[in-house]
């Protein structure tokens, strides 16, 4: 079985401003631009059973559109770093939609996840790279900055042991509602009921 985690994904024109952040950094292993995600909650390798509870709980998920943009640069690993990545701006919704995923996956009896949710999209792996050469990439590149753009759905995605993250496949799509409005609440108060009769 694949490992299966959700994320979300990252538009065309987001993706090519974080391609320009590629290079300038020896020994990284940068990721295809067409992998960037952001993952919301690691699953692993589950069996069948475990797998098709986990999509009919991601199924029910009733969640609106919300936008994000991307800002900033990072790297996990303080003193030994092994990766960096580009930040995302925190907002309620991005961290009420990671909240049900992880309800979902502890009803479906997987363990907590221990980590603490640090929305991100990795660039690049590093091995062997020096912390002065890090420190000093990161520096040059601190003011990164998209436009804002709207997420309408996430997925579940499988990825097979590789080097480098990748390559990923979406396994599953979960659409998220359009917002609705207040004067369309009051639009459908104003509806007649619908008779089934």
């Amino acid at each position: 079985m694949p490992r299966l985690f959700t994320a979300l994904e990252i538009p065309r024109n987001a993706a090519l401003s974080l391609s320009l952040l590629r290079g300038g950094l020896p020994g990284a292993r940068w990721i295809d631009v067409e992998n960037y995600h952001i993952t919301l909650r690691f699953i692993g390798d589950v069996d069948g059973r475990t797998a098709d509870e986990i999509v009919a709980g991601l199924d029910r998920i009733d969640r609106p559109e919300f936008q994000i943009n991307l800002s900033g640069t990072g790297s996990f690993g303080s003193r030994k770093p092994h990766s960096v990545w580009a930040g995302v701006s925190p907002t309620p919704e991005m961290f009420s939609l990671q909240a049900d995923i992880e309800r979902v996956c502890k009803r479906a009896g997987l363990p907590p996840d221990q980590r603490k949710f640090t929305p991100h999209v990795t660039l690049a792996r590093l091995k062997a790279c020096r912390l002065d050469d890090v420190v000093h990439y990161l520096a040059g590149r601190g003011n990164f900055m998209t436009a804002p753009f709207t997420v309408p759905r996430f997925v579940l995605l499988s990825s097979r042991e590789s080097v480098g993250g990748g390559p990923y496949l979406t396994e599953e799509v979960f659409p998220l509602h359009e917002k609705r409005s207040a004067s369309s609440f009051a639009n459908t108060a104003e509806q007649p009921a619908k008779s089934w009769v």
